[in-house]
């Protein structure tokens, strides 16, 4: 019995690894299926047997015993006289099984199958990995950086599909060589020209929801629900958390003792400040918290316009502002209101520490005052400005100008 031998084509489509032994199979038949259609019109007499571990293929077709002379499909039926060649007992109204060997098949035709087979073979591959992925949106995955060029990172998975880390969603301070390890999730997978693109993200807020899931056991299981995430990668983030269940403390459980839960989430974000906060139902308690770590005196809200005015000591609103005002314009995303930020100017009631003035006093200044006994700016503007000339070493235009800057705060 002559075999069509695979065993070569075989060996090459072990390289593809997100297809079965069955779906191999399945493929391989159903292109010598549409040779043997396109060689014999019609494929339905024919069994194709597939063995992939042996490397073989057998191709084996049925035709009818009919009586000399009355053949009307060559395909499907064979003239008696013929039949008894194969076979001497056989007779007219059975059925004649014979293999289709290589040398029924022409060169141009095996070159064909051979390259249908990698054709279906590779785009099988490619639409399963792109299903693959398509599930994992949304996912952490951990690749080796295989390739680092100015405007994208390839990365490897462990199977050695090439995945991509585009500069946009890299934290600002990343840094990665060739062989580096690298985690973030995946947040986009697109077919274009027949290719599957899977697009990787560390600066995604989903991907600071995942290291929380993975950090903290009460998110993962769904004990402590995050109700909201934004971020400023590299810089700052907010993540607003709820328990339903009264026994646990849904910040405390987040953070961890002594901050062992979060310190590794910030580290993996290149020391980006984590806020953790309750959510409320309250806006009024709701943006008092996620203002943290400044403290508010009162707030008012508009409800229609979804603004919100925020009123605090003089001390507390560069706190509420925060770096490059990152942490008043997360609070805003954060609460989904408009937040107005005011000083409060009751002078009976507030005061601020003269060191908080630093960034527009010289320190030598402010250390001339506190010597002095004035270290609060409501101390200073209670004493005239004779008194300060007489009672410190500073020039008058010196005194001037720092009641002027301490005056202007207030106001």
């Amino acid at each position: 019995m002559e075999h069509i031998n695979l065993v070569e084509t075989f060996s090459e489509f072990k390289e593809f690894k997100n297809i079965d032994r069955e779906t191999m199979m399945r493929i391989i038949e159903d292109v010598f299926r549409h040779m043997l259609i396109k060689k014999y019109g019609s494929d339905e007499n024919f069994n194709v047997i597939v063995n992939i571990d042996k490397g073989d293929l057998e191709i084996w077709r049925n035709r009818e015993i009919v009586e000399d002379g009355e053949v009307e499909d060559e395909n499907k039926q064979i003239e008696y006289s013929e039949a008894i060649k194969i076979e001497p007992d056989f007779e007219v109204g059975e059925e004649v099984t014979e293999e289709v060997k290589m040398k029924d098949f022409g060169r141009r035709e095996i070159l064909t199958i051979r390259q249908n087979l990698m054709s279906k073979i590779q785009e099988y591959e490619k639409d399963s990995i792109y299903k693959k992925y398509k599930e994992r949106i949304g996912d952490i995955i951990t690749g080796e950086v295989y390739q680092v060029w100015k405007k994208e990172i390839l990365v490897l998975d462990d199977e050695y599909i090439e995945l991509t880390l585009p500069r946009s969603e890299q934290i600002p301070s990343d840094f990665y060589r060739k062989g580096d390890t690298l985690r973030a999730v995946v947040s986009k997978v697109d077919m274009r020209n027949n290719t599957p693109v899977i697009i990787l993200s560390r600066t995604s807020p989903s991907f600071l929801e995942r290291l929380f899931e993975s950090e903290v056991p009460e998110v993962y299981d769904g004990l402590i629900t995050i109700r909201n995430i934004v971020r400023v990668p590299g810089e700052r983030a907010k993540i607003a958390v709820e328990s339903y269940d009264d026994r646990i403390d849904p910040v405390g459980a987040c953070v961890g003792m002594k901050g062992s839960r979060i310190h590794g989430i910030v580290r993996e974000l290149r020391n980006e400040n984590i806020d953790v906060i309750n959510f409320t139902g309250n806006p009024s308690l709701y943006i008092s918290r996620a203002l943290s770590p400044a403290k508010i005196s009162s707030i008012t809200i508009n409800e229609a316009d979804k603004r919100a005015d925020v009123f605090m000591k003089p001390d507390q609103v560069s706190l509420a502002i925060g770096k490059g005002g990152y942490n008043i314009k997360l609070a805003s995303k954060l609460t989904g209101y408009e937040i107005d930020v005011y000083r409060d100017t009751d002078f009976d009631n507030e005061d601020v520490d003269i060191q908080e003035f630093n960034d527009e006093i010289d320190q030598w200044i402010i250390d001339e005052f506190k010597s002095i006994g004035c270290d609060t700016a409501r101390s200073v503007l209670d004493l005239s400005i004779e008194e300060l000339v007489t009672r410190t070493d500073l020039e008058e235009e010196t005194i001037k100008e720092v009641v002027r800057i301490i005056r202007a705060e207030f106001e």
